[in-house]
């Protein structure tokens, strides 16, 4: 299996998964409900998740502990922020690919739990090719 289809293989898994949850719960809770069920239905599936992965800047030759945090941190490859507003927002997108870019992560998933359908929250992110 080729890392562009592995790194397929697992967004559509993480996506799947956030549609079930979606339809159980409906849009309306808050962010943390839904990573900490997001987290949880993707070890159950045996991926391997860090929730609110610690995430350094650095800088030339300096390490800053900002406090920034990756919401999920899916099989060590695959970055998912998880919100729930009203709609996303350009701020919400950078976040995201600063993220990607500061990770080194291939693969970024931004899903918005606050929409009627859930296909029209998620979007998807690209860090160089894959």
């Amino acid at each position: 299996m080729t890392e562009r289809e592995r790194l397929n293989k697992i967004t559509e898994r993480i996506i799947g998964a956030a549609i079930q949850i979606h339809r159980t719960l409906s849009p309306g809770l808050l962010e943390s409900a839904y990573e900490t069920c997001l987290a949880y239905e993707l070890k159950e599936a045996g991926f391997e998740v860090e929730e609110q992965k610690p995430l350094p800047l650095v800088y030339e030759e300096v390490k800053l502990e900002c406090g920034y945090r990756i919401d999920l941190m899916v099989d060590h490859s695959v970055i998912v922020e998880v919100k729930s507003v009203e709609a996303l927002a350009p701020v919400h997108e950078a976040q995201t690919l600063t993220y990607l870019r500061l990770s080194g992560c291939k693969l970024a998933l931004l899903i918005n739990f606050n929409v009627a359908v859930l296909k029209n929250g998620v979007r998807r992110f690209i860090n160089g090719a894959v």
